[in-house]
């Protein structure tokens, strides 16, 4: 089908492009052979007069003319998508929807188990792919290519609509062998302590209270640096480490770890965990139904153990 001179099946193929990067990667993903494919680039630089990929080995290298086309054309063939081709409506008994979440470990472990365990009771042949939080989330939700994002409401930003999930607090561990822990901690003291912090991703993200220590112009000691929350009790064992982790999570490893939780004179501030989509599934049916479980399942949280506080003690704002 052509509109305004352009064949309209290009547009599929320039997003496989840039999707895949690659020419024979992206004529599979399109069920196209490679002299197909070939043929589809030579029309699209004749149509956009552009060269739109260089090549550095295999990989396609996009102009900034493709860069500049990618995310219109993704969002057209999405909401095609969505608005068109998936009007039968959404019956989650005889899906087959694979949704595709990026979230936490922790989130994973106290929460989003729950959600596994009640779709495949209410739709057996939906699945999910979970993966680590990622560098570029506003870039995933924006091109389509995650359904949902859980994380720390604050760290969300505004493109994309977004629903309180729980409220959730870090609390300080240690070893219950460590000798030097007291049951509460100055907050002098545990800043002097060697640290297991996590970050996340390529870029080293870090979590939410090391975000809260830098926004106050504060640095810990940091000893050992891991890529999960859950990987820091085993680092911690045996130790005179400390570290911070979400108390949902502390009191499931201490079913099997030799954990302890001290009190901070100076405690951190409660954080919302909270959900995001891509703001062209805001009608969408499967992407409705799924927001509704997230949501029922989260008011059935029970809600964090409070902390003991120091009135006295300087707070975080």
């Amino acid at each position: 089908m052509r509109f305004k001179g352009l064949d309209l099946n290009l547009l599929v193929a320039l997003d496989a492009l840039m999707t895949e990067r690659n020419l024979t990667a992206a004529a599979r993903s399109i069920k196209l052979s490679q002299p197909a494919m070939s043929a589809a680039v030579a029309r699209l630089r004749a149509y956009f007069r552009d060269e739109l990929f260089t090549m550095r080995g295999r990989e396609l290298v996009p102009t900034p003319r493709a860069e500049g086309l990618a995310a219109p054309i993704r969002e057209a063939l999405l909401h095609i998508q969505l608005s068109i081709l998936s009007q039968d409506g959404f019956n989650p008994t005889k899906s087959n929807r694979r949704f595709r979440i990026l979230l936490s470990d922790f989130m994973t472990i106290v929460f989003f188990r729950r959600i596994v365990d009640r779709v495949a009771r209410e739709a057996p042949a939906v699945s999910f792919e979970l993966l680590p939080l990622a560098d570029a989330t506003d870039e995933l939700l924006r091109r389509g290519e995650v359904d949902f994002l859980i994380l720390p409401e604050l760290f969300m930003s505004s493109a994309h609509p977004k629903a309180t999930l729980f409220e959730e607090r870090l609390v300080c561990v240690g070893c219950r062998t460590n000798k030097q822990l007291p049951p509460q901690l100055t907050f002098e003291r545990y800043m002097s302590m060697g640290h297991v912090a996590v970050k996340f991703g390529l870029t080293r993200k870090p979590s939410i209270e090391e975000w809260f220590l830098l926004k106050h112009g504060l640095k810990r000691r940091i000893e050992v640096v891991v890529q999960s929350f859950s990987m820091i009790p085993p680092v911690l064992l045996d130790t005179d480490r400390i570290g911070m982790m979400p108390s949902r999570l502390v009191k499931h490893f201490e079913k099997t770890m030799p954990l302890q939780i001290v009190e901070l004179t100076r405690s951190l501030p409660a954080f919302t965990e909270a959900v995001q989509w891509p703001a062209f599934h805001n009608s969408d049916p499967a992407s409705i139904w799924m927001r509704e479980i997230l949501l029922e399942e989260a008011s059935r949280m029970a809600p964090p153990p409070e902390t003991t506080k120091d009135p006295g003690a300087p707070k975080f704002t």
